[in-house]
Order: structure tokens, then C-alpha cells, then sequence
């Protein structure tokens, strides 16, 4: 539906049009939802430009076409392409509707999840704050994307150790999500996760197995079973039993793990290093 729907515009509006870019952010969101990154770059590049020259630099539809051409950058561990486009972003929301607005929380916080990813703790942790402060006064204190926030504030403390400060924002946000979207909402999926990786750092493994096995479900319903996000459920799971001395069942899941990744990230990305060393690993142990 996508795909006819840019025909049409193209055909009826011709291929500059603003209506064409946005067929083609929908349709690169779409791809990216799947994990089809190298299909979903070109069509946001060529979003981007076109919106870039009908509306000119500073207007919001450039604004959110910059934040998904950089969440697609750090999700392929891009990170030096990332930031001077999550930066440029907020500077546009920030200037376009002032310091409080929503969209401009969720700016921050793209930018904090990339500094964190990268180790830049102190950085991460006030933007976050800043972020957690602007989305709770303008949309409550129940609302998703102050879950998101909660989630990644949580994420910066748990891979600090810091777990006694972690555990009460997973649990919160991982509530806000079930009450607001379901039980078996992708976005629930990735708060279960994070909560286990939380139990498993602590060797508190039977809190964290139930939790990873119903986050693989959500994933595999919502999103297929060759999604990078499965392939990260699966090697967390592999990991608890391999930390258990369970290598049996931790094997077989590397290995399909390490298989999602190599067809959808490709062979070299640091995803894929992970879990092939991960294997690794576990069969150097059973040869010795």
C-alpha cells in the first residue's frame, strides 16, 4: 500500500513533491520496523532532500526526517553519522517550539540513548533528566514515552551496576506500558527484556528466564522470527544458560541468533561480532 501510494504521488505530483517525501519516510519507517536498514536508507536520504528543499532546513518535517535517518545510523552502530543529525534535529524543534514540547523531550532522548551507547555516562544521564522533566509536565506521568525515558534512564544505571537504582524504573515503566498498550506490545517486549538483563547481572536467573522467554514471544508475534530484535532476545537467553552451565539449550540459540544477524545486519557489525563470539566461546569450552 505504501509502494502504490508513492506511485501515485510521483505520477500525479512529481518526484520533488513534499506529499512524495512523505511516502517515502512512510515506507523507509517501515522498512526499518523490519530491519531492513539498507533499503530503508536511501528512501529517508531522498526524504530528507526533498523536504529539505521544498520546506527549507529548519522546518519540523526536516526535523523528524533528520531523527529517523540517525536512529538508523545507531542502530547499525553508526555513530559518528548519528549525532551532528540528532543534534541539528533538536536544534530545529528547539527553535521551531521552544524548550517544553514533547517532540523535543523525545530529541533528548534519542540524543542520551547515543551517548550512552558510547560510554558518555554523565552526558546521557542530564539529558535524560531533562528529557524525563519536559515529558512528564506536558503529558502525565502514565504515558508511554515517559516509559521510554524511564526504561533508558534505567538502561544508563543498570550498565553502571548501579542496579538498586535501576530496578524501580524498569518496574514502572515496564507497568506504564502494560496498562497503556497491552500485554503484548513490542514496546512491553523490550521493557521485559531490559528488566531480565537486570535479574541476570545480579545471578538472579529465575526472575530473569520467564522474562526473556516472554519477551522472545512478543517479539517473534509483533515482528517475525528473522528480526534483529529476536536475534537479541535470543542470545540474552542463550546467555543465561550459558552462565547456568546449560549449554545445550544455550547453543542452538546463539547459532540462530548469530544466523538473523549475519542476513540482516551483516557479518561485521558489532551485533553480529557479539553473538559469534558468544558461540565461540561456549563451543571452545565443550572441545576442552
Amino acid at each position: 500500500m505504501y509502494l502504490r501510494s508513492l506511485a501515485i504521488r510521483e505520477k500525479a505530483l512529481g518526484n520533488g513533491h513534499s506529499e512524495v517525501a512523505a511516502s517515502l519516510n512512510n515506507l523507509a519507517k517501515l522498512y526499518y520496523s523490519q530491519g531492513r536498514y539498507p533499503e530503508a536508507e536511501p528512501l529517508y536520504q531522498r526524504s530528507l532532500a526533498i523536504w529539505e528543499k521544498t520546506l527549507g532546513n529548519e522546518h519540523p518535517y526536516v526535523a523528524t526526517s533528520l531523527d529517523n535517518l540517525a536512529e538508523l545510523f545507531r542502530v547499525q552502530g553508526r555513530y559518528a553519522e548519528a549525532e551532528p543529525l540528532f543534534r541539528r534535529s533538536l536544534a530545529i524543534w528547539e527553535k521551531a517550539l521552544g524548550g517544553d514540547h514533547p517532540y523535543i523531550a523525545t530529541s533528548i532522548n534519542n540524543l542520551a540513548l547515543l551517548f550512552r551507547i558510547q560510554g558518555q555516562y554523565a552526558e546521557a544521564g542530564s539529558l535524560y533528566q531533562r528529557s524525563l522533566a519536559i515529558s512528564e509536565k506536558a503529558l502525565g506521568n502514565n504515558h508511554p514515552e515517559v516509559a521510554t525515558i524511564l526504561n533508558n534512564m534505567a538502561e544508563l544505571f543498570r550498565v553502571q551496576g548501579q542496579y538498586a537504582k535501576a530496578e524501580p524504573l524498569y518496574q514502572r515503566s515496564l507497568a506504564i506500558l502494560e496498562k497503556v498498550l497491552g500485554n503484548d506490545h513490542p514496546d512491553v517486549a523490550a521493557s521485559l527484556n531490559n528488566l531480565a538483563l537486570l535479574y541476570d547481572a545480579q545471578g538472579q536467573y529465575a526472575k530473569a528466564e520467564p522474562l526473556y522467554q516472554r519477551s522472545l514471544a512478543i517479539w517473534k508475534q509483533a515482528l517475525g522470527n528473522d528480526h534483529p530484535k529476536v536475534a537479541t532476545s535470543l542470545n540474552n537467553l542463550a546467555k543465561l544458560y550459558y552462565s547456568q552451565g546449560q549449554y545445550a539449550k544455550a547453543e542452538p540459540l546463539y547459532q540462530r541468533s548469530l544466523a538473523i544477524f549475519e542476513k540482516v545486519l551483516g557479518k561485521d557489525h558489532p551485533n553480529t561480532q557479539t553473538v559469534r563470539n558468544n558461540l565461540q566461546q561456549l563451543q571452545a569450552g565443550l572441545k576442552t
